[in-house]
């Protein structure tokens, strides 16, 4: 009997981070080296933008 109850709080104390582990992965991150040749990343903007020439 004791052994249930402490599976059972186990498992339901792992659930949290389980959850948080599945809800991330959907979101993808673009960072700098995501880039095309030729673009660079603006943090303003969130997104890759072509490159200033001088």
């Amino acid at each position: 009997m004791k052994t249930r109850i402490l599976l059972a709080a186990l498992a339901l104390a792992a659930l949290p981070g389980l959850a948080l582990a599945f809800g991330c992965q959907d979101r993808t991150q673009i960072t700098a080296s995501s880039c095309a040749e030729g673009q660079v990343w603006d943090g303003v903007a969130g997104t890759c933008v072509d490159k200033p020439t001088s």
